[in-house]
């Protein structure tokens, strides 16, 4: 199947005209010139990123991309691989669970300030646990990633905190950097202490004033000598304590770049922690770090082959996005083993609503997000494995793994739980801002929605529009119109690529890839998703060319197409994955979910029909049906009534 996409055919510009892209449109859409180059800044970090990477692995050429532009639909690599642990790893993996399962029976999991203990954290760590993704050469496990996030959501249902505390470590802390852009020198020195748990890890990006703008980087370091000098503030970073290495993210000759620091085992006058009451995270520790003349050697300095300390800030965040949604796949988990035995129990009407519709269809659609969760974490991680960026695909399991399992918490645990959600001691009432919070983590979910679209949209935009929107600017047109004599004259020349484009596109007949053996169900979502797909760069291209320079302005309408993209490949990646498994429940959750998620993309009403399947689904989870539900025992029904 060919891979090429289909704006490769005409010619484009070089890399460099590429990477300003965004600097140029804002420019010509009249933006300040430091708004201009605050954009370009990020714009040329996410290309250094794009660099690092085998061309056949950029996002040009990943599944979302090529699945909208291409000409062909590259079916094949929407299939998540198989999961094949190796059983060195698997053991570790094992051990960790029934190490954190014998703390929490014991009540010994966490210290008098109710965090997960520095005992706990040193056993897992001579269990192998925080090495899991380092390489064997460096005293880790060497775990596929595959393996690594379908691990997380089998944690979770343990203990979500240790769960995500391995994704700080591993993903976004100190780890990934160095095993990606660390000299031999660097990883011999900081990686098998790391893999050890002698020095767990953070990454330090957050600013006070440097959350989504990146470019607003204050924290500085000065080379004096051997050592580079840091002064400036780090907020919410997540695992932030003394005796941790954490990835400094810091500004060194007015470039962004990376330090790796030891932090002190105590405070002292040039490193201090700032705390701040946050209601998330209660079982781990989320300080500030203040650095005032702190010395870091500067051979603790990470280059990148191309870019700065934002390309190498970039590169671990898709680890911690797929990992942000194996971790809501075993939470919810938790939320669905929660409401089963309470729905049994609670009697109204002398009946228990275990028996009732509107439970039933709680469930029911708990068991889709589930499965949903499950296979965009099966996808990614098969990508990343593959050596695929995976900037979009990652993005997308993000935003649905925190945007579901805020849902499930709300809309699904909370009202079949009822008053008691509120009760001290309730699963919800002590965990609600634990639910809450991944909507923020890597990435606010609608920011990063935008950025999806800008991914999805940036070679299209190079290709045909740039040229088209320097031509109204030298002409001096706002609001350009085509059937204008004096307008068509100005874009003669500019605008002819994009005709030949638009005129292809509306004639060309669009093939449906061979599905081979599915459910008959199952292939039907398959199949309405590769169609809307296909059908999508008329639409998209559509609302750049309405738009022009004032796209970035458009800011809901960016973020309502990027949704509607994101949808259509939850219904592909769930319908293929559910596919590949055996277990009816699964499959039946894939398709009650894949059918409400159709029906909001056409604007359309529930059918009996529709009701019908999702309670009768919700019926058979309610019965014990859902894969792995019965073996978790999460909390006691409280306040029970005789």
């Amino acid at each position: 199947m060919s891979t090429q996409s289909r704006d490769s055919n005409v010619n484009t510009t070089s890399e460099e005209d590429a990477a300003s892209f965004a600097e140029t449109a804002f420019k010509l859409a009249g933006k300040s010139d430091d708004e201009a180059r605050r954009t370009g800044a990020i714009d040329r970090a996410d290309d250094q990123v794009e660099k690092l990477f085998a061309p056949q692995y950029q996002t040009v050429h990943s599944p979302v991309h090529r699945a909208v532009w291409d000409r062909e639909f590259p079916l094949d690599v929407f299939h998540a691989a198989p999961l094949k642990t190796p059983p060195h790893v698997q053991k570790t993996m094992d051990d960790a669970v029934a190490l954190v399962q014998q703390h929490r029976q014991a009540g010994t999991l966490y210290n008098e300030d109710r965090k997960v203990s520095e005992r706990v954290l040193g056993e897992l760590g001579e269990l192998g646990y925080w090495g899991l993704l380092v390489s064997q050469e460096y005293g880790g496990a060497g775990s596929p990633f595959r393996s690594f996030a379908a691990f997380l959501t089998r944690m979770a249902t343990v203990d979500p905190t240790i769960a995500g505390l391995a994704s700080v470590h591993g993903c976004i802390g100190a780890v990934d950097p160095l095993r990606t852009f660390g000299t031999e020198e660097q990883k011999q020195r900081f990686l098998p202490g790391l893999a050890s748990g002698e020095r767990l890890s953070a990454f330090a990006l957050t600013e006070p004033g440097a959350g989504s703008d990146l470019t607003a980087l204050s924290t500085t370091a000065r080379l004096d000598g051997d050592d580079y000098i840091v002064n400036g503030e780090k907020l919410f970073i997540t695992n932030a304590v003394p005796g941790r290495t954490v990835g400094l993210v810091c500004l060194i000759d007015g470039k962004p770049a990376v330090l790796v620091c030891d932090l002190p085992h105590e405070e002292n006058e040039s490193f201090q922690i700032r705390k701040y009451g946050l209601y998330a995270l209660k079982h781990t520790y989320n300080n500030g770090l203040v650095f005032r003349n702190f010395r870091v050697p500067k051979e603790n300095l990470l280059t990148a082959p191309r870019g700065d300390g934002l390309t190498i800030a970039y590169h671990g965040l898709n680890l911690g996005r797929v990992a942000l949604c194996a971790t809501a796949a075993g939470t919810m988990r938790l939320m669905m083993a929660s409401m089963i035995p309470w729905a049994h129990y609670r009697v109204t009407y002398s009946e228990p609503i275990a028996k009732r519709e509107l439970v039933q269809r709680r469930l029911g659609k708990l068991g889709g997000m589930i499965v949903a969760a499950d296979a965009l974490v099966a996808w990614c991680s098969t990508l990343l494995d593959a050596g695929y960026r995976g900037e979009m695909e990652c993005i997308i399991a993000k935003i649905f793994g925190s945007e579901a399992q805020k849902e499930a918490a709300i809309e699904l645990f909370m009202k079949t739980h009822g008053g008691r959600s509120f009760l001290h001691g309730h699963m919800f009432g002590d965990n609600v801002h634990e639910y809450l919070a991944p909507c923020i983590y890597e990435g606010e979910g609608e920011m990063l929605g935008m950025a999806f679209f800008k991914s999805l949209v940036k070679q299209h935009g190079t290709v045909y529009f740039q040229a088209i929107g320097e031509a109204l600017k030298r002409a001096g047109i706002r609001k350009p119109n085509p059937l204008n004599p004096a307008h068509a004259w100005a874009l003669k020349g500019a605008a002819l690529p994009y005709g030949r484009w638009w005129l292809g596109e509306k004639t060309r007949s669009k093939r449906m890839p061979s599905l081979g053996a599915m459910p008959n169900n199952l292939r039907e979502h398959a199949e309405f998703a590769i169609r809307s797909l296909q059908h999508a760069p008329l639409r998209i291209s559509g609302v750049m060319s309405k738009h022009q320079l004032k796209l970035a302005d458009r800011q809901c309408r960016m973020s309502e197409l990027s949704t509607r993209v994101q949808r259509m490949v939850v219904i592909l990646c769930t319908s293929l994955y559910a596919a590949d498994q055996s277990d009816t429940v699964i499959r039946e959750a894939a398709d009650v979910y894949c059918r409400e998620l159709t029906r909001e993309l056409l604007g359309q009403r529930p059918t009996d029909s529709d009701f019908r399947r999702i309670t009768q689904l919700g019926d058979a989870i309610a019965g014990g049906g859902f894969p792995g539900i019965g073996e978790l025992h999460p909390d006691d029904i409280m306040m029970q009534y005789k």
